[in-house]
């Protein structure tokens, strides 16, 4: 698998928060793949990397300058953030403290 290029000045924290994220063909087939249920290890791992890095820009900056737009823009990118961090936590809550939680 092709490393991803890491976030560079012109990425989401530079841009406005409801510009469409930057993909690349590879990102579209695992994310095709992913949803036929045929995606490889690989391109699975692609597809939550993009999901995850690039789409909901979770390790990028939210905050955007600019007064009541910069605000509106701040919000926008933080929901965006908030998806990101729900995958995460996700990701790496302990299914044993789930399944030995009282109802």
């Amino acid at each position: 698998m092709a490393e991803r290029a890491k976030p560079t000045k012109g990425s989401l924290a530079t841009r406005s928060p409801w510009l469409p994220a930057d993909w690349e063909q590879a990102d579209v087939s695992a994310l095709q793949a992913l949803l036929k249920g045929e995606a490889t290890p690989d391109q699975q791992k692609r597809a939550l990397d993009w999901i995850i890095i690039s789409a909901a820009g979770t390790y990028e900056q939210s905050y955007r300058p600019g007064g009541q737009d910069g605000e509106r823009d701040t919000c926008f990118a933080e929901g965006r953030r908030f998806v990101g961090n729900q995958i995460i936590k996700a990701l790496k809550i302990s299914l044993y403290a789930l399944r030995n939680r009282e109802p």
